[in-house]
């Protein structure tokens, strides 16, 4: 992923650190940062959560429909204190 895919965008806060694959409960390991350029202004950063099982699969869905931003370690992410996801 080249820097100016990166962008300056911060990430949205994250609520409980569990990987976002369907149904899978494993404690997250990555944070994808993501964002719709039709409903989000360029610097926004949606987080989805990944397990080390679900990394592949969630950045391919992101990827293909060219909203993967990066992929960083959940440590470099800000966590809510509410510990749900954030609206």
């Amino acid at each position: 992923m080249s820097e100016a895919d990166r962008g300056t965008g911060v990430p949205d806060a994250v609520g409980e650190l569990v990987c976002s694959g369907r149904g899978c409960r494993r404690p997250a390991a990555w944070g994808l940062l993501w964002n719709n350029p039709r409903l989000h202004t360029p610097d926004r950063r949606k987080v989805w959560l990944a397990c080390e099982e679900h990394r592949g699969s969630l950045s391919e869905y992101l990827q293909v429909r060219a909203f993967l931003r990066d992929v960083v370690p959940v440590g470099e992410l800000v966590q809510s204190d509410q510990g749900g996801p954030t609206p």
